[in-house]
């Protein structure tokens, strides 16, 4: 296609594109460093943004110290975590007992729950168990004195027709030798003798049966049904204890989240947060470029911007043993997010003003 041009006029287009180039070249060695602002970015970095919350806006530095420090962004907690209590069923809450602030002991109760459904259902297991407890008293006792006497008094009447009737069976029979007695007579008074001796053997029977008592496998079958209605009876009691939250330790209430006539369901927010606050530690994100200078026993101290420059000092009584992702973010926009950190634990010596939840940043003497 070049070729339809003349070949002067391409020749003065290849001459055109190589100063082109050349002129490019002396343009990018003399011009000056590109890391050097201009005169109006100087100016804009030179304004100073005012705070919409107040206070200096400024990063601070990590405080003046004779040792070399480890720093880190760390959060307050109880001296063993948090503890968040929950119930293990849902329903309404009846009543909130306790308020936050409050110290509470171990079983205490914390919230009740709605237990109507589950008390009337207590009420009738237990009527059931003093219904099989009465029974078990009647199978071991056997019949009443008055009932041992009736049956004796049977039997003994009893006997006595049969011995009438034996009589008459006897007498008739020497009567039937000499035709004075005829044979229906004779038939008559032999089944009369039969049953009377039938009846007399039916309540000798049963006079017997009742001195003698209650079947073992009666008894054993009534203690049976008694069993099943004391586990019926200790599986409402459960059922209502289900429904009474209490506290599994001693601390304090440092949360209360729900209020009376909620619905609490299983497996959201927790009820009630506690912990124990007569130690308080820190729990500080040491990142994983750091963690050869922490180590178990190192002093350390931590800062918090409510309380200016003062110092709560503590030691490190933990380390964590597997790496993690930060648990504690900041709104510092140079901040590293997708960095690594151990978690390590620091006591506070005594009892400050920090509150849990509270988030601190931490610094610890290297090793």
């Amino acid at each position: 296609m070049m070729d339809k041009f003349p070949r002067g006029l391409r020749v003065g287009a290849f001459l055109l594109l190589l100063g082109s180039c050349g002129a490019q070249i002396v343009r990018n060695e003399t011009a000056p460093p590109v890391t050097v602002p201009v005169e109006k970015d100087q100016d804009k970095a030179k304004r100073e943004a005012k705070s919409r919350v107040g206070g200096p806006d400024t990063r601070d530095a990590l405080p003046p110290s004779g040792a070399e420090l480890v720093g880190g962004n760390g959060v307050v907690e109880p001296a063993d975590r948090e503890t968040q209590v929950a119930s293990q069923v849902s329903a309404v809450v009846a009543d909130v007992l306790v308020r936050e602030g409050q110290q509470v002991k171990k079983g205490d109760v914390l919230v009740q729950l709605d237990d109507a459904v589950e008390r009337a259902a207590l009420r009738s297991a237990e009527a059931d168990l003093a219904g099989e407890r009465a029974n078990l008293s009647r199978v071991q006792k056997g019949v009443r004195m008055e009932d041992r006497d009736a049956a004796n008094a049977d039997a003994q009447a009893a006997k006595s027709r049969a011995d009438l009737s034996a009589g008459i069976l006897a007498r008739t029979e020497q009567l039937a030798k000499t035709n004075a007695a005829t044979a229906d007579e004779l038939e008559r008074a032999r089944r009369q003798a039969q049953t009377d001796q039938a009846v007399y053997r039916s309540a000798d029977a049963r006079l017997r049966a009742a001195e003698a008592g209650s079947r073992v496998e009666e008894v054993s079958f009534q203690r049976a049904r008694l069993l099943a209605a004391e586990a019926r009876v200790a599986q409402a009691q459960a059922q209502v204890e289900r429904l009474v939250v209490r506290a599994p330790i001693d601390a304090e209430v440092l949360q209360v989240k729900v209020r009376k006539g909620e619905l609490y369901s299983l497996g959201s927010e927790p009820l009630v947060v506690l912990g124990d606050t007569t130690k308080l530690r820190v729990r500080m994100d040491v990142d994983e470029r750091d963690i050869a200078k922490v180590v178990v026993g190192a002093k350390a101290f931590v800062t918090a911007d409510a309380f200016g420059a003062e110092r709560f000092s503590g030691k490190v009584v933990e380390v964590g043993r597997r790496f993690g992702r930060k648990n504690i973010r900041t709104d510092d926009p140079i901040e590293k997010n997708d960095t690594k950190v151990l978690e390590t634990v620091i006591e506070l010596e005594v009892n400050t003003r920090l509150v849990p939840g509270q988030r601190v940043t931490s610094y610890v003497t290297a090793s």
